[in-house]
């Protein structure tokens, strides 16, 4: 067993973490993490500061840990209704992927807010319990905000890295801030073995055709041209923008050890998001609208 663990390979990027051939979002580890160790905190205060009131009958739901979770679960829901309802034109055209939680649209201010109207209700009904969830949910809180930046990118150096990509139609080689420099750009990070790639390209490549004021580039990690050229023509899929990463140098200099990734640049060469993972049609819609909304 100790063999098996020592062999497989861990690696912390600012976006994701691999473990093997698997790599994982940071964020919701770490928000899982936090919300754990805070109801863990809070049930231990509780425990060394009984409410004699409450007798030794507490429902296994009516614990200050337990309401910690509970505070997150509202949270985030909150959260993903907010995103969604800011951008409803965009999701009711596509129901479903109101549902697709993997697109990362959540509205953070809302998801706290409900949060802590859950802990503020449950401290009002139970006083005795209130030390107890403000000590857990400061700790989560704590937790969570060091561990974010801790992986977070040098607010300095928001720019794009000079890794250097070689075209599909013709092999010429560019730095990649000089394709598309002064314009909107979004850049997909992909490869054909990849599942959620294949997923979302007919999407980018949709979007590619209707969104001019917005530059698609896609960024091919570790193919050959002859592999990348045989995927886009069986996939039928007439992509403008099609470069190479033979090296795979892009994805660990902006921070992600998986795909599918997508980066979303402001004019000026900035990383305004990143996102790590498989995006919807509505998902990456909402990202081009906050993008031109950006300043």
């Amino acid at each position: 067993m100790l063999g098996f663990v020592l062999a497989i390979s861990i690696e912390t990027n600012l976006y994701s973490l691999s473990l093997g051939p698997l790599a994982l979002p940071v964020a919701p580890l770490f928000l899982i993490g936090s919300v754990w160790l805070g109801a863990w905190v809070a049930g231990r205060w509780a425990g060394r500061h009984p409410d004699p009131s409450q007798g030794q009958g507490i429902p296994p739901g009516e614990r200050p840990g337990d309401e910690l979770i509970h505070a997150a679960w509202w949270g985030l829901l909150w959260a993903r209704l907010a995103h969604v309802g800011l951008n409803a034109d965009l999701y009711l055209a596509q129901p479903l992927a109101m549902l697709d939680v993997r697109d990362g649209g959540w509205h953070a201010w809302s998801g706290w807010a409900a949060g802590l109207a859950w802990l503020f209700w449950k401290a009002w009904r139970r006083p005795a319990w209130r030390q107890a969830l403000g000590v857990g949910a400061v700790t989560g809180a704590l937790l969570w905000g060091v561990a974010t930046w801790a992986v977070s990118p040098n607010a300095d150096e928001p720019f794009l890295p000079d890794v250097v990509v070689h075209s599909e139609s013709d092999g010429a080689m560019q730095p990649l801030p000089t394709l598309g420099r002064g314009q909107l750009r979004v850049i997909n990070l992909w490869a054909s073995w990849c599942g959620p790639c294949r997923q979302e390209m007919p999407i980018f490549a949709a979007l590619q055709g209707t969104e001019a004021d917005v530059q698609f580039l896609f960024i091919n990690q570790g193919e050959s041209v002859q592999d990348v050229r045989a995927y886009l023509q069986s996939a039928k899929l007439s992509l403008q923008g099609v470069w190479l990463d033979p090296s795979s140098a892009l994805g660990p200099a902006v921070g992600v050890a998986g795909l599918p990734a997508t980066l979303f640049v402001n004019a000026q060469g900035q990383i305004v998001e990143l996102h790590f993972g498989v995006l919807s049609e509505p998902a990456l819609k909402a990202r081009l609208r906050a993008l031109r909304e950006a300043p």
